[in-house]
């Protein structure tokens, strides 16, 4: 396979103003988006924020101990024999509980913007901008920009480093030499504007006096700048090559390049400590195209050249663009938001139940080392959760739902009751161990399987009438419309636990050593999940569910699909996924829905289905130009939507254990379809 010319053919070409998709350069710590015009020059017309983020880039609103968990109120659910208490009710605490909510959350580093001027030095309008030609190149990773300002032309490219958080700039203009081209450097306040968080992800300019801006060195060719923000600071460092470099305001800086050239280059580089020393514009270049060449030839890969199938070619886009996005935004060393290096979803936090689905296919891929990046940080978060759990009465580790880098749960009317990510270090642990069957990664990973396991099989309570082990009373599905109060045994999260359990306890055999007795005697006994009329309920009190409750996640077929179904039975999962197809209200869910039910279709042998439902033609469904899995306004990039997909596909190509051995199973053998892959990993 040719893989640069299947990858180049994707390349995202813009010829207009995009507001949904701004291209992104980054190196999977660190991300920048840009508008047309290869920097972040006008924001306000972009429904996507031009965001420059990173994984170390936090901030507590007037400092780091301002309120803690004892400063909320907890509500308190019956699990049986006793009341545990989460931390689900706003109650007359509400300035704490807003604070936690959104404390701390990913800062907004900076906006670099060019400045246009006409013939009397005034900024021109957008208007002024013709001829817009933009494209990414993924094999680089290096955005092109080219346009019209004032009948001159501008080449603009834009890189980001692969080894420090820094982008690098190269511009081409006659404008340079007299003058009309200028770059600014603009520092939003980091403070979060609104309780919710989809309203608070416009830049606010407000309240500089709580945020500082210090001056450290300032010569022919270095400025660095310190930024204090309450209690949290950072660096930017500007190698601007004999440009002019002044302050406009409080909060905005300029760069006026010199005017005896007409190619100008600059670096700009954000730190959380001082930066010394960084590459130049020129080694960025050659340092992206090698780090993003080795990207693309190592690793599987997969084309559909020569098919006939009219949906092909869509396909092959969204998963070569898949693979570039999730690179950037969810390969890094802490699990990512939703948004990823983007802007700001949920404040800048991590949904931990969202860390399978952005992550889950790089061992899938053969790229298992962008993983185990952020599955280390379960190591660091271990006594966290370990913590939580014993606050509510439980041996192991309960994982938090809604995180920022500190790795404590946030309060929310919801994330606290959810469970289904308890098994995602067991099963991401397993992948990862699938990669090279190493006992360094046994080791490594055994005290994050094991107690997890130990919160499981503690959670699960025996039912003594019926002799099986049940899931709540208290808990709230992955379909999270369900009641903490009424939701009991949903068919995903039994499956899971019966996965995760019986995954601790083969780590334990590999290892050498016995399993928890208590592990074993859950994992044998879990209920089965309830039907009705032929079809898998949501759980097993919601009679409704294909009425009242046909939206957001249709997860019931999780349990066999993602999962290996051991508590299911084929004929009635294919009847429910059927059911789900025809009748869910798919307006209601979300990115990563479609993948999933992919996978149900994959295992249950209806490979017309999977494509189906990979390809439906859905707004939850949109992959933009710049790939990102559209959702709703103010949600634009939905990154677990383009894992998925991989995650998906990965299954499709390789198949699964226990799998009949077919080629290809999740692709159709009508003759329309002609799949060449290589290097994919096979599924649980």
């Amino acid at each position: 396979m040719d893989r640069k010319s299947v990858v180049q053919k994707h390349n995202p070409k813009i010829h207009q103003i995009e507001s949904l998709s701004p291209l992104s350069i980054g190196n999977s710590e660190f991300g920048f988006s840009v508008d047309f015009t290869g920097l972040q020059t006008f924001p306000q017309l972009y429904e996507t924020p031009l965001g420059t983020q990173s994984n170390w880039g936090w901030h507590y609103s007037r400092g780091k101990d301002l309120y803690n968990e004892r400063d909320i109120e907890y509500q308190l659910f019956e699990h049986y024999d006793r009341e545990v208490p989460y931390p689900m009710k706003l109650g007359n605490k509400e300035e704490a509980y807003h604070w936690l909510r959104q404390n701390p959350h990913r800062v907004q580093l900076g906006q670099i913007s060019f400045r246009f001027l006409d013939e009397d030095q005034n900024e021109v309008d957008v208007a002024a901008v013709t001829d817009i030609n933009q494209e990414l190149d993924l094999w680089s990773g290096i955005i092109t920009s080219r346009y019209v300002v004032e009948d001159q032309e501008v080449v603009v490219k834009t890189v980001c480093d692969p080894t420090s958080d820094s982008i690098g700039v190269h511009i081409s203009s006659a404008l340079l030499t007299t003058r009309k081209l200028q770059i600014v450097q603009s520092f939003p306040s980091p403070d979060v504007s609104h309780n919710s968080w989809a309203k608070a992800t416009n830049l606010n300019w407000d309240q500089p006096e709580r945020r500082q801006t210090v001056e450290i060195d300032n010569n022919d060719d270095v400025v660095l700048l310190k930024r204090v923000l309450d209690e949290d600071s950072y660096y930017v460092r500007w190698e601007k090559n004999n440009a002019s470099f002044l302050q406009r305001s409080a909060y905005q800086y300029q760069l006026i390049p010199p005017s005896d050239r007409s190619e100008y280059s600059f670096t700009v580089t954000f730190s959380p400590n001082k930066i010394s020393e960084v590459n130049s514009v020129t080694k960025m270049i050659k340092a992206s195209q090698q780090y993003w060449e080795n990207f693309w030839q190592q690793g599987a890969f997969v084309t559909f050249e020569g098919s006939t199938d009219t949906r092909a070619d869509e396909l092959e886009r969204r998963i070569i663009l898949s693979q570039y996005l999730t690179a950037i935004h969810s390969s890094g060393a802490i699990p990512p938001q939703e948004t990823g290096l983007m802007y700001n979803s949920w404040f800048g936090k991590a949904h931990l139940e969202m860390h399978w689905w952005h992550s889950a296919h790089f061992p899938l891929w053969g790229r298992a080392d962008k993983l185990n990046k952020s599955l280390q940080w379960y190591e660091a978060i271990l006594p966290i959760a370990q913590e939580i759990a014993l606050q509510q009465g439980y041996q192991g580790a309960r994982w938090p739902k809604m995180v920022g880098i500190d790795g404590k749960q946030s309060p929310s009317p919801v994330a606290p009751g959810l469970i289904w990510q308890q098994p995602h270090p067991i099963m991401l642990a397993e992948l990862i161990y699938r990669d090279d069957k190493s006992l360094a990664v046994l080791n490594q990973y055994k005290a994050v399987v094991y107690e997890s396991a130990d919160f499981m099989a503690d959670f699960a309570s025996w039912n003594d009438k019926e002799g099986v082990y049940v899931l709540g009373p208290p808990l709230i599905p992955a379909q999270e419309c369900h009641r903490m109060e009424d939701s009991k045994n949903p068919p995903y999260e039994l499956e899971y636990w019966k996965y995760g359990l019986e995954t601790a306890i083969n780590w334990a055999k590999r290892l050498g050593t016995p399993p928890n007795e208590k592990w074993i005697h859950v994992a044998d006994h879990l209920k089965q999940p309830r039907e009705k009329d032929g079809v898998y309920l949501a759980h097993e009190n919601c009679d409704n569910t294909f009425t009242e409750k046909k939206h957001d996640h249709p997860s019931m077929v999780a349990a066999f699909g993602i999962l290996p179904g051991r508590l299911i039975d084929k004929v009635t999962m294919k009847k429910t996924l059927l059911k789900v197809k025809n009748d869910w209200q798919w307006d209601t869910a979300w990115g990563w829905d479609f993948p999933m039910c992919a996978m149900t279709a994959t295992r249950l042998g209806e490979a017309e289905l999977a494509i189906d439902f990979l390809l439906m033609d859905a707004v939850k469904n949109t992959h933009l130009v710049n790939g990102h899995n559209y959702q709703r306004p103010g949600l634009t990039a939905y990154l677990p939507g383009n894992g998925g997909l991989l995650i998906a596909i990965a299954m499709m190509i390789a198949g699964w254990d226990g799998h009949n051995g077919e080629i290809y199973p999740g692709f159709p053998k009508n003759g329309k379809w002609n799949v060449q892959a290589e290097g994919f990993q096979v599924y649980i």
